[in-house]
This record gives C-alpha cells, structure tokens and sequence, in this order.
C-alpha cells in the first residue's frame, strides 16, 4: 500500500466511525508502522486541510465536527489501483477509435496525468507497457458515432444514409436507436428501422450523413429488444431457430471450453476427450466463418443443414489448391 492509498484509506475509516480509533487499529488497517500512520495524519492535516484530531480521554482519532457535516477529500480523489484502472480505460477507448473523444476530453487528460504522477505511475511510460491490437477494425467516420450516441440518449430519431454491401445500394433511413453495441472491433446501431418498420441492427461504418431529428425515437421494451437481437448466434438479428452440436477435437478443446459463444449455450466432455458445445443461432452465415477458422478441429454434428454448408465452404476452399 502506497502513501496515497494509504491517505485515501485512513480517511474511509475515520469518515465510517463516528468514534475515535486507535493508533493500534489505524497501524493494523493500514498494515503500516506508528510513524507511517503518524505521517498520514499530518500530511491529511497540513496538505488536505483534514480536521483530524486526538481525544485523550478515548485514546484514538477521529474528525472533529458536528457530526452531522462529513469531512470529504478535495478534488478528484483516487487510489493507486483506481488511478490504474482509469489509465487502461483510458489507453483501451484511444486504440478502440482513435480520437473519437479527444475533443471531449482534452480539459481532464491534464489532470489525470497529473493524478498518475502524483501517485507514482508515469503516464508516457505506462502507455508504452499497454498493447491493444484491433483487429479487422472498420473506417468509421466519428461524426456518425457521436449522432447516433446523441440520438440514442436523448431519445430521438437519427436520419442517416445506409449503404447495403451485398446490393451495393444506399438508402435513406430513418432510425429509433435503442442500443450501441461493440462488437469483434466495430461499432453497431441495434435500432427500429422506420423505412423497413422492422427492427435491424446497423454497422455504423455503413452508415453516412447522419442527423439527429427532433422527433422522439420510437420506444421498445427490453425483452423484445432481446428477444430479437441476443437470442440467435453472433451479430444477426431475429430469434434464433435452431441449436448447432459442435464437437471439438481434444486438442483444441481445452480452448473452447474456456470461452463464451452465446449466452445460452450449453456443453460437455465426451469420453473420448471431444468438447461437445451446442449453440442456437437463427441465420448460420456468421456461424459459418467462425467454424471455417478451426478446419479440422471441429465437426459439426447437427443439424444436417448447417453440416452440409460447412462441407461445401470446406470443400470448395480445397477445390482452390488441388485445380491445375
């Protein structure tokens, strides 16, 4: 425990006992000697301005006061593990989009780099020692994120275009945001789609022009919203429809069974020391590249539908090495 966790550490225990507390309790709280504890005091007192004090009779300190107006720490007041945690937050949002908030948040980096140094971690040289890799991360254009999160909290409607890949066709919608959602290293709107009057969920690098009207966004009810939209597999709208049975050779395995592919899925070790995972999903499309990635680490048991489109992306793939 630093100097600054400490000081944020005694003032908890002082603020939470309406009695004096003893040297003793404070040294065994803040697993520090008298004279550390002695130093705590007084620097709570000559540089925080802290109303600490002795009571003789009760042998132990407390915060002199009325006891009905509290003393607080002043400013922005964090311990060593908090300021820590704020810096991955921090390095996590610059590589997640690069300068989407940097704008916004330019008056504070300041004082959060100050608050790093004050507790002993230099902000520059922390940075090097954190490594975020993005990966297949889209173009976003960041005035698109911003309407749509300002659409999405403010609760009204956002008018954008959408470009549709596969059709290479762009329309004007307009949508009722309800969630943001970011997925595989890219941005979704999960939103009601007024042109489709059908509930879609968008990729926001596909989206262009946006602006927020003063029409309030149309309102859905949690449950539907998960109904549609976290029942099935991956990032494809609609409830899902049937469940996949995925048997994973033992030697990728021991992988699989420590990750998350839906919320509800279900699995189990087969004796022969394959990992059986069962997994719902309504369109198979997204659920198909995922199981192209392991080749032959992987069998699909059922249903026959998704085996035999499996088979033929595998078998076409091969086609591509063995032609003259």
């Amino acid at each position: 425990m630093d100097r600054f966790d400490r000081i944020f550490r005694l003032h908890q225990i002082l603020a939470a006992h309406r009695y004096p507390v003893s040297t003793e309790t404070l040294m065994e709280r803040l697993e520090c000697s008298r004279a550390t504890v002695m130093r705590c005091i007084e620097d709570m007192r000559d540089h925080l301005g802290a109303p600490v004090t002795y009571d003789r009779a009760a042998g132990g300190y407390h915060y002199q006061g009325d006891g009905e107006t509290l003393y607080e720490l002043p400013g922005l007041w964090l311990n060593a593990s908090e300021l820590q945690g704020l810096l991955l937050m921090r390095e996590l949002l610059a590589a997640v989009e690069p300068g989407l908030l940097a704008e916004s948040l330019q008056p504070v980096e300041a004082r959060i780099d100050d608050l790093l140094s004050q507790a002993g971690i230099q902000p520059e040289a922390a940075r090097r020692r954190i490594r975020i890799l993005p990966m297949a991360a889209r173009e976003l254009d960041p005035q698109v994120l911003r309407a749509a999160a300002e659409a999405l909290f403010r609760r009204r409607r956002l008018e954008v275009d959408h470009y549709h890949r596969e059709r290479d066709a762009e329309t004007r919608r307009t949508l009722s945001p309800h969630r943001l959602v970011r997925y595989r290293d890219n941005w979704y709107l999960d939103a009601w789609c007024h042109w489709r009057d059908d509930l879609r969920s968008f990729a926001l690098d596909a989206l262009s022009r946006p602006r927020v009207t003063d029409e309030t966004a149309v309102e859905l009810e949690d449950g539907a919203l998960d109904a549609r939209l976290s029942s099935a597999y991956g990032i494809f709208t609609g409830v899902a429809t049937a469940t996949a049975i995925l048997a994973f050779e033992p030697r990728r395995a021991r992988w699989i069974a420590r990750e998350r592919w839906h919320r509800d899925q279900r699995a189990e070790w087969r004796a022969d020391g394959r990992y059986l995972l069962h997994v719902p999903y309504g369109d198979p499309r997204e659920l198909v590249m995922d199981l192209l990635r392991f080749g032959a680490d992987v069998e699909v048991l059922a249903p026959a539908e998704l085996r035999a489109a499996v088979a033929r992306q595998l078998a076409d793939a091969a086609a591509l090495y063995t032609r003259s």
